[in-house]
């Protein structure tokens, strides 16, 4: 590195303390933070009931907390700074929708994690992540009763969709109807409900079930949480 760039009249100049800006205390920081958001993603997947709604969103989470690392010390104690920051950051549009609010306080968890390790407090990101980890695993292994899907059969005119489900399948008895419309000119009918399969149960035996009744047409399992283009 250029001396220059080493005096402490160059970064006073830019109102920057020298030792803030130590450029390897910086990378340190930063691979603390990268470090620390791998374990925030590490955390997320592990807990996840199905994967996550966004596949995208582990490495997400690893890039925020990184990211946030370093707007928290570019920032640093000056307040113009920070509101040119939000002024060019509020530029940014996200077309993604986030459903679950889960994903959301994962979100939050590495954002705040981030800016723990960018403003000289690495122990409160280390032990709000064994909190926020142990709390994480404890809820999950709560909340892992049942998977959520969208069903849709399509049948021949004057076969019930519910009769064929509630003789056929009784694993879909927790389910609610969410629409119903004709399909092929009149000749068929499908529904779509959204139901829970209870934890152990694949979806491609329910689909093998009802596949082989008569009168069923067609038979489309989606996962509550997929989206599509």
């Amino acid at each position: 590195m250029p001396e220059f760039l080493n005096g402490s009249e160059f970064w006073k100049g830019l109102g920057v303390i020298p030792s803030a800006a130590d450029p390897w205390l910086i990378l340190a920081r930063l691979l603390l933070a990268l470090a620390l958001g791998s374990v925030v993603a590490w955390i997320y997947r592990g807990t996840s009931r199905s994967g996550g709604s966004a596949l995208s969103l582990p490495t997400t989470l690893v890039l925020l907390a990184v990211l946030i690392a370093m707007v928290t010390q570019v920032i640093g104690d000056n307040v113009a700074r920070a509101f040119s920051l939000v002024g060019a950051l509020s530029i940014v549009r996200f077309r993604t929708v986030v459903r679950d609010t889960r994903d959301t306080a994962f979100v939050i968890f590495a954002v705040v994690v981030g800016m723990a390790v960018g403003s000289q407090h690495p122990w409160v990101a280390v032990l709000g992540i064994l909190v926020g980890g142990a709390a994480a695993y404890a809820m999950a292994e709560r909340s892992e009763v049942a998977q959520n899907y969208v069903l849709r059969v399509r049948v021949t005119l004057g076969k019930s969709c519910d009769s064929l489900l509630d003789e056929h399948a009784p694993l879909t008895k927790d389910r609610r109807l969410l629409a119903v419309s004709t399909a092929r000119q009149g000749a068929a009918y499908e529904a779509t409900y959204e139901l829970r399969l209870p934890t152990g149960s694949a979806a491609e035996d329910l689909v093998r079930t009802l596949n082989e009744l008569e009168g069923v047409q067609e038979v489309r399992v989606q996962h509550r949480d997929f989206e599509q283009e």
